[in-house]
């Protein structure tokens, strides 16, 4: 059982792909992980039920962090809040693991409110995507994985270059096609009229990008 305050995001499709993308990263057991836009906080205990040594988890929501706290605290989880934009890592230790599940929907008015922070990304899907892209290498240590899951209506091939462009190296590890939910269905009309889908379409694919953090230096780190 997940409890969810009110204008949390429900965990589906892409929550479990990452969770299961997850598993059997030897980084995981006995690190640190980061939990970005934790939403409930489930991919934190799959984490911490994986073997994860600490978990942290960041969400601009104080209702999502709730719900983080609430569910790893039934399942004896011992987990860091964080409040705020992921940005607010980067001034932590780096970490083993960082998951990700940010918001990627193409949305005509921009970034969301209430609930809806939680999937609008700006009119091409990308408000939250590509600054995270930007961050996640300085997130990791050294032999640290990073995995993201974003729908391909928002350009998986533009993070992957993003992520490489920073040193790292990055690739599609999974991917997974899904009937529309509520929210696409809602907005199918504007998509396919912005030619993020073709006229009928009502299915996405979602991917998983493992990113993994070079030996080499990362651009931006001090020589």
């Amino acid at each position: 059982m997940v409890i969810r305050a009110p204008r949390v995001y429900r965990p589906q499709a892409d929550t479990w792909l990452l969770a299961r993308a997850l598993r059997g990263l030897p980084v995981l057991c006995g690190g640190r992980v980061l939990d970005v836009c934790a939403g409930t906080g489930v991919l934190a205990l799959a984490a911490a039920q994986a073997g994860a040594r600490s978990v942290t988890a960041v969400d601009v929501s104080w209702p999502a962090l709730a719900s983080t706290w609430l569910n790893c605290r039934l399942h004896g989880v011992a987990v860091e809040l964080l409040h705020g934009d992921f940005a607010s890592a980067l001034r932590l230790p780096r970490f083993d693991v960082v998951l990700a599940n940010p918001p990627y929907v193409p949305a005509e008015r921009g970034t969301g409110r209430g609930g809806a922070l939680a999937w609008d990304a700006g009119p091409d899907g990308r408000s939250v995507l590509d600054r995270l892209c930007d961050a996640l290498p300085d997130l990791l240590t050294e032999r640290g994985v990073g995995l993201i899951v974003h729908s391909a209506l928002s350009d998986p091939e533009r993070s992957v270059r993003q992520l490489r462009d920073r040193g790292a190296d990055a690739r599609v590890v999974t991917a997974g096609i899904v009937p529309f939910g509520p929210v696409l269905r809602a907005r199918a009309g504007w998509l396919a009229a912005h030619g993020f889908i073709t006229p009928g379409q009502r299915y996405e694919e979602l991917v998983v990008i493992r990113v993994d953090r070079t030996s080499s230096r990362v651009v931006g780190d001090p020589a």
